[in-house]
């Protein structure tokens, strides 16, 4: 089909000669004399290519083109300046506009001005198609992760999905582990079923057996009425009992009836009733070491543990960052009315150099307050929190993080200066083997080993 141009210029003689002489090279053209008619022509045509100029009567060039930016026209803008104006088509252009040409001007300079601008929405298009590609291959249920550490949690919820089996889900905070919960009882058998989330850490120990198991009326003071726990609610479906490290020793003796006799008996009640419920528990806690120091029942744990699963970290899947950054702006363009096409090259090195040690949630948190501060339709580094923007010495970050392990602190660490020499030498891998005093050999297999790209 024929790129479709919108001339807006208040001289007709000018409308008359671009139309001509773009018609005559294939474009299908309209006419506007003030940009007050261009934007209700647009609104009912939708051009691919607007030329308009920058003086005016009535709203000038420049204003045409914020206000099409606003709106989230997809028109490219091109701009006409006449000698001595070409101040106001570099503002246009910061207002929006892709480029400009000097009036008086030569067919074959507004030609190559269309060249190039159809070039670019020719790649920009591939891109999206490209990202967007990239993007559904990396989709699993709710969750986003192209990284072999996600693609290793897909496989193994897809499998365990099928069955009742128990399930213990193990990560850091913020690394999406309800989400992974969800998928069990979304891709299973049970997903027409109810999916009841608790949060064992934010119920009050005094009030927790109940809201579990429920009650009998005149159990206690405050029970004037029958009351469901939260396991009979989940009948025939799932159950996730999030952070469940912090169910108090008396309660975990009772989970473990419900887990091995698939029964329970409600506060004040004599009787057990039969329930039929998928566990699936998530904690941040070492529970094995807990088991040791005696703060969890070792039986519960090994009850628990049937089916381990561990959600990575996002400093183990920096890979995944750009399509989640890509995720979180479609998100927030749709929930907050914005209209931001993404982040800047700058930018992008940036949220990939941070540590996150809030993980997916604080990348989540960082996308939304940067698409609220900012002022272009691209995120930039003055958008970024100051911690996010900070270069930070891996060590002392290694050293200031929660964790203990020799093991999974050296490997992070070995990933951070391996990504940081690659960024030094601009991907010269020979050099960057130098620079860590490696064999290019042993580099090679690195980059493989930690999936950098």
């Amino acid at each position: 089909m024929s790129a479709r141009v919108l001339v807006v210029d208040d001289e007709e003689n000018l409308r008359l000669v671009l139309r001509t002489m773009l018609r005559k090279h294939g474009y299908e053209v309209e006419t506007c004399a003030s940009a007050e008619q261009a934007l209700e022509t647009i609104e009912k045509s939708a051009p691919d290519f607007v030329i308009a100029d920058v003086r005016m009567g009535g709203m000038s060039g420049i204003e045409l083109t914020k206000e099409l930016k606003r709106r989230g026209a997809d028109a490219v803008v091109i701009v006409m300046s006449a000698f001595g104006s070409v101040d106001l088509a570099i503002e246009a252009m910061k207002a929006g506009a892709y480029d400009y040409v000097s009036k008086p001007f030569k067919q074959d300079e507004v030609l190559l001005a269309l060249r190039k601008a159809e070039e670019r929405e020719q790649l920009r298009r591939e891109n999206q198609a490209l990202r967007a590609e990239r993007a559904e291959g990396a989709r699993f249920e709710t969750m986003i992760g192209r990284s072999e550490a996600m693609q290793r949690v897909f496989r193994v919820v897809d499998r365990a999905a099928e069955v009742a089996t128990t399930v213990l889900i193990q990560g850091e905070s913020g690394t999406g582990k309800e989400l992974v919960a969800r998928a069990l009882h979304d891709r299973g058998p049970r997903k027409s079923k109810p999916f009841v989330a608790v949060n064992c850490g934010a119920i009050p120990e005094s009030l927790l057996e109940s809201e579990l198991f429920g009650h009998k009326r005149g159990a206690f003071t405050d029970a004037t009425s029958d009351k469901t726990g939260l396991f009979e609610a989940a009948h025939e479906g799932t159950i996730f009992l999030d952070e469940i490290g912090e169910l108090p020793l008396a309660l975990q003796v009772k989970l473990l009836r419900v887990l091995q006799e698939g029964t329970l008996r409600r506060v004040g009640e004599t009787k057990d009733r039969k329930v039929d419920v998928r566990v699936v528990a998530a904690t941040v806690r070492d529970l094995e070491s807990e088991v040791r120091e005696g703060t969890f029942r070792e039986d519960l744990f090994y009850r628990l543990n049937v089916l381990p699963l561990t959600v990575p970290p996002l400093r183990d899947r920096k890979d995944d960052v750009p399509l989640l950054v890509d995720h979180f702006v479609a998100r927030n363009n749709t929930r907050l009315g914005t209209r931001v096409r993404g982040v800047d090259d700058a930018t992008r090195k940036l949220l990939l150099a941070y540590h996150w040690p809030g993980n997916v949630r604080e990348l989540e948190n960082v996308v939304e307050r940067a698409m609220v501060l900012a002022e272009r339709d691209v995120i930039g580094e003055v958008d970024l929190p100051e911690r996010v923007k900070r270069k930070e010495d891996a060590r002392l970050v290694a050293l200031a993080s929660d964790e203990l392990s020799i093991k999974k602190t050296a490997r992070w660490m070995e990933e951070t200066l391996i990504r940081r020499a690659l960024e030094q030498t601009g991907g010269n891998r020979t050099a960057a083997a130098r620079l860590l005093e490696i064999s290019h050999r042993a580099l090679l297999y690195k980059i493989k080993d930690y999936g950098i790209r």
